[in-house]
């Protein structure tokens, strides 16, 4: 019997339920540090200029440490995850990034320590983005490697609307601080209560994650591998043999990555930049988070019913739209407008980001395939989602417009479109024929 289609539909929820206690925890202590960035490290942890953005842009180029370190977690993760399994490298990377969010809690500032601050902060980042690596394609396959072949896509996008939880929630805990403290307390004490609070909910995540085991087809793909002396997995192998899997994925995740840390973190910079109250900004994305939440399951269906590949192609396409919209309505000043671009941002960003598990998993087979997702997954962030709030923070500082910011989100549109145009429609296809069609490939 094949194990797809005879799936425990409540141990499946078990799965992922696991897997997004994992990815909110992992995400809200990701997240709290871009919004920290802006509101926070800039000028804390940096020499002043005389110009805030300068110290935005500095904070901005930390928060791409982790971007680029994500990919070096994925490879390794990956590599270990293939051999080894899922779940025990997700609770290591659990520990891993709940423990450096805490020092970045625990950090002087550099009116204390001068020129160590940044340094010490680059270097929890690294470690922060490193553990994020190796978590997202952990997460996603614990839940797509035993989810039945005609609602994969469904039950893979939950780890994903696990992400915007994570954000919702150092959204809630930043918002809560910033309200009811004084901007002198804020800045000199209270952003550290959320990345202390990392503990307590790593620990919940952590207990959560002991409870579930890695799917069967995993299982089966171990004990081959063990028995044949030819059956190869990592990085080398992913490229040796679906190099098409790997490019396509980049080229997907170009637009998705881009537009996310546009909506959720550079708009938070533009938005203060134009007079807006933090305040105001950060109840404003958390009404964004709460419609993000609910579209990404009803996206993930949507792309069981009618394919992965018109879903995407709607969302690569909107995205070259967006912009061109959002940065007018952020314009007026006006809460319910502003509301009103990001969230468009919102729904035109799961459109994309639903359908990206099932899109992922059924690229490549089993052995391989947690390199494959997280090598397809985390090397785009190094040149799209870690530049694109520095970015448009220096493009802003540079022309004092939108329309230099809009043309760079439209052109990180197109790149995805055309991936998505020329990628395989997978809707149904079960990962056990994946893995035979790999055998007879290698034999």
């Amino acid at each position: 019997m094949q194990h797809e289609q005879s799936a425990d539909l409540p141990y499946l929820r078990k799965i992922v339920g696991a897997s997004m206690a994992g990815t909110v925890v992992e995400w809200y202590e990701f997240f709290l540090y871009g919004t920290a960035a802006t509101l926070v490290f800039g000028k804390l942890f940096f020499p002043p200029t005389g110009n805030e953005l300068d110290g935005i842009i500095a904070a901005f180029g930390t928060y791409a440490v982790g971007f680029i370190a994500r990919p070096l977690g994925g490879i390794v993760f990956g590599h270990v995850g293939d051999r080894i399994g899922r779940k025990s490298l997700l609770q290591f990377s659990l520990v891993l990034i709940g423990t450096s969010t805490f020092l970045m809690g625990c950090l002087p500032t550099f009116a204390t320590i001068g020129y160590w601050a940044p340094l010490l902060l680059v270097l929890l980042r690294f470690v922060q983005g490193f553990a994020l690596g190796g978590e997202w394609g952990g997460a996603v396959l614990l839940v797509t490697e035993h989810s039945p072949n005609r609602s994969r896509g469904f039950w893979g996008s939950f780890p994903q609307a696990g992400i915007p939880m994570g954000n919702l929630l150092a959204t809630i805990v930043l918002l809560l601080l910033s309200a009811t403290l004084s901007e002198g307390e804020f800045l000199a004490w209270g952003w550290r209560v959320g990345f202390w609070l990392s503990v307590i909910i790593v620990g919940v995540g952590y207990y959560i994650r002991t409870k579930v085991s890695d799917s069967p087809i995993f299982e089966a793909a171990k004990a081959e591998a063990e028995q044949r002396a030819d059956a190869g997995y990592g990085v080398a192998e992913v490229f040796r043999h679906y190099p098409r899997g790997v490019f396509t994925a980049m080229g997907l995740r170009v637009a998705e990555n881009i537009l996310y840390y546009m909506v959720v973190t550079f708009s938070i910079t533009y938005l203060a930049h134009i007079g807006v109250d933090t305040t105001e900004i950060l109840a404003l994305l958390f009404c964004a988070h709460l419609l993000h939440i609910v579209l990404i399951p009803s996206i993930g269906r949507l792309a069981d019913r009618i394919g992965r590949k018109p879903v995407y192609i709607a969302g690569a396409a909107l995205t070259i739209a967006w912009p061109f919209v959002a940065f007018p309505l952020f314009d007026t000043g006006a809460a319910p407008i502003i509301l009103a671009g990001i969230m468009i941002g919102m729904a035109v960003h799961a459109l994309m980001y639903a359908p990206q598990p099932a899109i992922l998993t059924e690229m490549f087979p089993t052995r391989m395939r947690y390199s494959g997702v997280s090598l397809g997954y985390q090397v785009t962030a190094i040149f799209a989602g870690s530049w694109a709030p520095l970015i448009g923070a220096a493009l802003l500082r540079a022309y004092d417009s939108w329309q230099p910011i809009a043309l760079y989100v439209a052109g990180a549109g197109a790149i995805s479109l055309v991936s998505a145009l020329v990628m395989t429609e997978t809707r149904g296809i079960s990962l056990l024929a994946i893995d035979r069609a790999d055998r007879e490939r290698t034999a």
